[in-house]
């Protein structure tokens, strides 16, 4: 049950009201929590206004200095309030991003010793990324074992998913190369002896080495070194060899691997509590390293990543949508709500079940919507695969290291497989990030200063993936010619309509 159906349920008055769909029950909450939050969202911007004319005044009159950081410490404190009235931990991640550049900026000795609080969150996190990554990509593979019988369907279905995520992956790296939003950024003397270790140095490999270091010689190895590439093969063996053995003998292992996923979703969701004092501390250290125009390269990151987004729509969804024959205008109507809903939680399960009952509306049979979008949040991601390689491809360009194309080709089809499972969750794309710098020697402190303006970047990229998991089951059902071949369900139809 979606997040939003769950707190909706426990308002008394509410429960009366919504006996219909769980879809109109997202749809209210909604509507109740902005009502809600509108005096709170009036102090934040007043709180803002306060924080950036204290700024402002400190810059142009030196002499105002003690009295602009009272100024700007109170504006945070009233930020911090309204954080804690909303219970959000974007609010909070937004307010540790405030906080560390003001340490950074006034006291930045006491910036420079606090770099360990980053750090403890850089351990917390990685010790997530293997067993996530194997949970993930066998349950991703055995889960969809039932693929084989739907015959044409789910082989049109991955086809179309593969081609998409590539294509997204490609111009999320060619948005960044050109763009260059890490340049200048300078953190290569930020390195840490605590980042992932790795056997895969920097130095050119011959095609035959790095074919070698692929595949695990050891699994326990291979997790201790936090060697992910091989985690992810042996993860896919693991994988396609459950697919061969009987049902009685593959749910049990099934089910105890879905087990270990929720369970590193859950230890994911944990460890970010403690997000806002890593982000706070980790851009202190920055701020104090590098200065302030740390922030001019995230606001270029995060104008590239939207960029990149209406380029993908331009170029791959709307040329897929208008290839199949479908209505331009019917499905911008349909899929309005569920982005709505993917863009107020940053979350793609929330939108989850009005996407299914809005494609249905919109015409796509039962049994095909049933399979696809479900499918796509393992394997169609698009919006996430478009960060990521945007993500990586800055990291290695606010360390001022030079990646070849045929490596960045590399690091492309690493993300490829890495990224299979985990994006459906709010965040934990942050684990498939480390997994790649972590194979592909690169420090791991741009990516904690990345989460700054995550929060903002994470709600472009979830729209992304709602929507292009809703075109996907409209493309295959006109693929398979069962587009609006049977009427869709009453509820559907009313909810489209509503």
């Amino acid at each position: 049950m979606p997040p939003l159906f769950s707190s909706c349920l426990t308002e008394n008055g509410w429960k009366q009201l919504l006996k219909t769909s769980p879809t109109q029950c997202d749809t209210l909450c909604l509507m109740k929590s902005s009502g809600s939050g509108r005096n709170l969202s009036i102090h934040v911007i007043l709180a803002l206004a306060l924080y950036i004319a204290a700024a402002v005044v400190q810059h142009f009159f030196s002499a105002t200095h003690p009295a602009a950081i009272a100024v700007r410490v109170l504006a945070l404190v009233l930020l911090a309030w309204a954080a804690s009235r909303r219970r959000s931990l974007t609010g909070w991640i937004f307010v540790g991003m405030l906080a560390g550049i003001e340490l950074g900026v006034d006291a930045p000795h006491a910036a420079l010793a606090g770099r360990v609080f980053s750090e403890i969150f850089l351990r917390l996190i990685r010790v997530i990324v293997a067993p996530l990554i194997f949970g993930t990509l066998v349950t991703g593979i055995a889960g969809h074992a039932e693929a084989k019988t739907v015959g044409r369907l789910g082989l049109k279905s991955l086809l179309y998913f593969e081609v998409l995520t590539t294509i997204a992956l490609v111009i999320g790296l060619i948005a960044i190369d050109v763009s260059k939003a890490g340049v200048g950024l300078n953190l290569s003397s930020i390195q840490t002896t605590a980042a992932a270790p790795t056997t895969l140095p920097q130095t050119t490999l011959t095609w035959q080495q790095f074919l070698l270091h692929v595949f695990p010689e050891n699994i326990a190895s291979a997790v201790a070194d936090n060697q992910i590439l091989q985690v992810a093969v042996f993860a896919i063996f693991f994988g396609l060899a459950l697919c061969r053995v009987s049902e009685a003998k593959r749910a049990p292992m099934l089910r105890l691997l879905e087990s270990l996923t929720e369970v590193m979703f859950a230890f994911t969701n944990f460890v970010m509590l403690y997000a806002p004092i890593g982000v706070a501390f980790a851009l202190a250290f920055t701020v104090a390293q590098s200065g302030l125009g740390v922030m001019l390269n995230l606001g270029k990151l995060a104008l590239t990543l939207y960029i990149a987004i209406i380029l993908f729509a331009l170029i791959a969804m709307l040329p897929a949508l208008l290839l199949a024959r479908l209505p331009l205008r019917e499905f911008l109507r349909a899929v309005a709500e569920p982005a709505t809903i993917a863009f107020a939680t940053s979350t793609s399960e929330a939108a989850l079940p009005r996407a299914i009952e809005a494609m249905e509306g919109f015409g796509v049979p039962r049994k095909i919507v049933a399979f696809v979008i479900p499918t796509g949040y393992t394997f169609n991601m698009a919006g996430s695969a478009l960060y990521l390689s945007i993500a990586a491809i800055f990291t290695a360009q606010a360390a001022g290291i030079h990646m070849s194309l045929g490596r960045q080709l590399a690091m492309l089809g690493v993300l490829m497989l890495t990224s299979k499972g985990v994006a459906g969750v709010a965040r934990s794309v942050l684990v498939v990030l480390l997994a790649t710098a972590s194979i592909f020697a690169l420090p791991v402190e741009p990516i904690l200063v990345i989460l700054g303006v995550d929060a903002l970047m994470d709600m472009g990229r979830t729209v992304v993936n709602v929507v292009g998991n809703c075109l996907a089951s409209a493309v295959v059902a006109k693929w398979e010619g069962e587009f609006r071949a049977e009427k869709a369900s009453t509820e559907a139809v009313a909810a489209l309509q509503s």
